[in-house]
């Protein structure tokens, strides 16, 4: 593999790209040679405690971050790029790498894949990221704020970030793809939908409340079912829960296509016709859903789209073209109303 082409503003040697403090920075503001930088930043002998501190102090003052490749960490010059996820068993996930890990190759990068979400240790996880990577993109959930600050100086772009962004963000937002899917459901006769949340906790999901506030305001009065996980499993056993309930329901509005997969199963089980007596809408847009029978309706993101904004925004912070923060690292990629045989 071809390597990258070097960054605006970098030296022979130095590795580093613009914008950030190198060794020699360091060096200067401690008054100590290159050599010692290395000793004091990975902890060797040969210097003192005293000569150690100034040398710390002076790269936390610069937001100085160790080149891997001068610790040889990483041969043949290639960038590496940290990507997390959350669970590798939802194919949501694979997608998203497999988007990321093409753009990636594209530009002589490799990736690291961490899954936090089947880790035993995530924490660790995250921060072994940190020390091999030069740029972290991904899932970080309700625990950003921690793992960002395990991170330190390393550019970190937030998917679908769960509160405030400290750093910067891709949001994926599927406001307007539910607006129109609402209008969808008023128009081919919906009466009685059903919005199928996933939460462990009973907390209704941003995404279950867009969902619910877009029936409310068209006149539905929409059950709110907790399905406990976003998985396919989950999704069946509260589909059929449903169905035994012998509740009044015409349609489905499953928390992500995985999900809507589990309502399919289970309603051909009980020989509840879909779309006929049950309408069945999911949100992601993986193209299993194009596979099965009938074909699922969905909310659709391109993941495509997701991985470009991502690494256009944590490669601009590396170079120092972007801010480390702040509205300007922030960028939205929105759903759309995919209409499939199941709605």
């Amino acid at each position: 593999m071809a390597g990258p082409p070097r960054l605006s503003g970098s030296t022979p040697g130095d590795s580093t790209p613009a914008g950030r403090a190198t060794i020699i920075d360091v060096a200067a503001a401690a008054g100590v040679s290159r050599q010692t930088v290395t000793r004091a930043m990975n902890g060797m002998t040969g210097i003192s405690a005293a000569t150690k501190e100034r040398v710390l102090l002076a790269a936390e003052a610069l937001d100085y971050r160790p080149s891997r490749f001068g610790r040889g960490l990483v041969t043949g010059g290639d960038h590496q790029l940290g990507l997390v996820v959350d669970d590798l068993r939802n194919p949501y996930s694979p997608e998203l790498a497999a988007a990321v890990l093409g753009l990636a190759a594209d530009r002589g990068w490799n990736v690291m894949l961490a899954d936090v979400g089947l880790a035993s240790d995530p924490s660790r996880m995250v921060q072994a990221l940190g020390v091999q990577t030069d740029v972290v993109i991904g899932y970080l959930g309700l625990r950003a704020p921690e793992w960002i600050e395990q991170l330190g100086s390393v550019p970190v772009v937030e998917l679908d970030p769960a509160g405030t962004v400290t750093r910067a963000a891709v949001r994926i937002d599927p406001t307007q793809a539910i607006e129109d899917l609402a209008d969808h459901l008023v128009t081919t006769g919906v009466k009685h939908p059903v919005v199928l949340d996933a939460s462990t906790d009973g907390a209704t999901s941003h995404r279950g409340t867009l969902m619910a506030d877009a029936l409310r305001r068209r006149g539905y009065l929409p059950e709110l079912v907790h399905g406990g996980a976003p998985t396919a499993a989950a999704g069946a056993a509260a589909t059929e829960r449903l169905l035994a309930g012998r509740r009044r329901l015409d349609a489905v509005l499953a928390f992500n296509d995985v999900t809507a997969l589990g309502v399919l199963s289970a309603c051909r089980r009980a020989g509840v016709d879909v779309p006929g007596d049950v309408r069945v809408v999911g949100v992601d847009g993986l193209p299993l859903g194009g596979l099965v029978a009938p074909t699922l309706t969905t909310l659709a993101v391109d993941l495509d789209t997701v991985a470009q904004q991502a690494l256009d925004l944590a490669l601009g912070m590396l170079a120092g073209d972007l801010p480390r923060q702040g509205d300007a690292v922030q960028r939205t990629v929105r759903h759309r109303l995919l209409v499939r045989e199941s709605a």
